[in-house]
């Protein structure tokens, strides 16, 4: 037989230092910031910074079915933030926040997400430090299509608590690895 222990319990975490302050408040202020001389993109996610479920769900191949797992996987809020940097240096930054009631569902819209990125051909992928299972893909095949220039594209996707990080970067040349590995580790960072 364990006995109780005696004693004062530990004090309270810190606002600073207690992940679910930071979390259960402005989920915009910890997207990614803008870095300087950066512009707005051609398309601009949800209203001030904020996503609503059907637009979320419309970033899907098959929104109707995205809708209704959303739901049935407790979706709670999503911010995103976007930016563009020269003429076609663009990026997306999204976190999308659970209730996590009655599942984990920030861990598994992160691995759905993995799994998809990993299915495009000419895929590279590493893990992001720090995420335990967070990854990194660059695609080296370019979306050719007539009459376009060629777009590369780089993504991420990792999760920590209650929310699922989402990120990608669309280019006409090749995104280094560094580029998206830096990009995910600093989100990451903020949560």
């Amino acid at each position: 037989m364990v006995t109780q222990a005696k004693g004062k319990g530990p004090e309270p975490l810190s606002a600073a230092r207690d992940r679910r302050v930071r979390t259960d408040g402005d989920l915009r202020k910890l997207l990614l910031k803008r870095p300087a001389g950066a512009r707005d993109t051609a398309y601009t996610p949800g209203h001030d910074g904020w996503v609503g479920l059907a637009e979320y769900a419309e970033g899907f191949k098959q929104p109707a079915g995205a809708f209704s797992g959303a739901i049935s996987d407790e979706f709670r809020r999503s911010a995103a933030t976007t930016w563009r940097v020269g003429s076609t240096y663009n990026v997306r930054v999204q976190l999308v926040q659970y209730r996590q009631e009655e599942n984990l569902a920030a861990a598994d819209s992160a691995a759905d997400l993995q799994y998809w990125a990993e299915k495009e051909a000419g895929t590279r992928s590493w893990t992001v430090p720090g995420t335990g299972d967070g990854m990194a893909y660059v695609h080296t095949a370019p979306d050719a299509r007539p009459g376009y220039q060629p777009v590369y594209s780089a993504e991420a996707h990792a999760w920590r608590g209650d929310i699922v990080m989402q990120l990608w970067v669309f280019d006409t040349k090749p995104i280094p690895k560094e580029k998206i590995m830096d990009l995910a580790a600093r989100q990451m960072g903020r949560l």
